[in-house]
């Protein structure tokens, strides 16, 4: 899966908090993508968005991106991007007419949609109601989708079908074993 040979580099999307950063988590899971020579995708906001991004990006030998997906309309307050967006760390920006998550992360009008269908395998990680919108629609487009928490409240309304993995040898393992399912291009 090294994107050569017609194979397509997989997608990783990483979503939590766009406050708290969680950093043992974060730095961890983004070293491990960029490791595996994988994309990254998050909402390319603060908090976990930018802690997963900067461990990911400090990893020298990287092949991946580090992929943001967008608030940016101008002309309508509710889209336009708040300030922290795109962090530093963004280094392919996908630039959408599409609002910020919060509450109502799973409405069509949600950047929450192209976020989870977007990526091969999504990482939850701590986080309030966008994250939770997030692993729902993962849920309801069948996107393999794992909780890298200590504890499922970390995520609220966590649903039950979401497995829970507390090392990064869990996680790695399943995200390694959806990923063996993956069309060739």
């Amino acid at each position: 899966m090294n994107g050569a040979g017609g194979r397509r580099r997989p997608v990783i999307g990483v979503m939590g908090s766009g406050v708290e950063r969680h950093d043992t988590l974060a730095g961890a899971v983004g070293t491990w993508i960029a490791r595996q020579g994988f994309h990254l995708l998050t909402g390319g906001g603060e908090g976990v968005m930018a802690a997963v991004g900067e461990s990911f990006a400090a990893v020298g030998d990287r092949r991946g991106l580090v992929i943001g997906v967008l608030p940016n309309a101008e002309d309508d307050q509710r889209c336009r991007a708040p300030a922290g967006y795109p962090n530093r760390w963004v280094e392919l920006a996908i630039r959408t007419h599409l609002p910020l998550s919060g509450a109502c992360g799973t409405s069509p009008l949600s950047r929450n949609h192209i976020n989870v269908l977007t990526a091969d395998v999504v990482i939850a990680l701590p986080g309030g109601p966008g994250t939770s919108s997030e692993v729902r629609l993962a849920v309801r487009y069948a996107r393999p989708c794992v909780a890298f928490v200590t504890d499922r409240s970390q995520i609220p309304g966590l649903p039950d079908e979401v497995p829970c993995a507390s090392t990064l040898a869990e996680l790695a393992a399943f995200v390694l074993e959806q990923l063996s399912g993956l069309p060739e291009a």
